[in-house]
């Protein structure tokens, strides 16, 4: 991982994503001093829930922000989820001068939602059926 970049950790449920990123997490924290945030996009309770406690058993949960937003949720606040997670790493980078790695989890969540907020105000799809805004909310 690049500094200021961007990776994707793309596979299927039980192959190991959720490990890689506590020790991700875990390896900025002890190793860094930095930061970490955790924005959960339509997440089911337990998973945030195993998350806290996982990260509050590894002696990292004072290095972790998180939030998180319910798969029940109605996409607006699904969609905001990732943003207020984007929001407050840039705290921690530009307020407390730290390194953050900010993770975004699940990002199809945050396109899915962000696709439902689009046709509720009407905005014609692209040619593939994601909003038009897809390419911006991306970053």
């Amino acid at each position: 991982m690049l500094k200021g970049g961007k990776v994707g950790l793309f596979g299927g449920a039980g192959v190991g994503k959720t490990v890689i990123m506590q020790e991700l997490i875990h390896n900025i924290a002890s190793e860094h001093g930095g930061y970490s945030v955790v924005a959960g996009v339509g997440e089911r309770t337990r998973e945030g829930n195993d998350l806290y406690h996982e990260m509050k058993d590894s002696g990292v949960i004072d290095k972790t922000a998180m939030v998180f937003g319910q798969m029940n949720e109605a996409p607006g606040p699904r969609a905001r989820v990732a943003l207020t997670g984007l929001t407050m790493a840039e705290h921690f980078r530009d307020r407390e001068k730290k390194d953050v790695l900010l993770f975004v989890d699940n990002i199809f969540r945050f396109t899915q939602a962000g696709s439902e907020i689009s046709a509720l105000l009407g905005r014609i799809p692209s040619a593939v059926g994601y909003q038009p805004t897809l390419a911006t909310d991306m970053g």
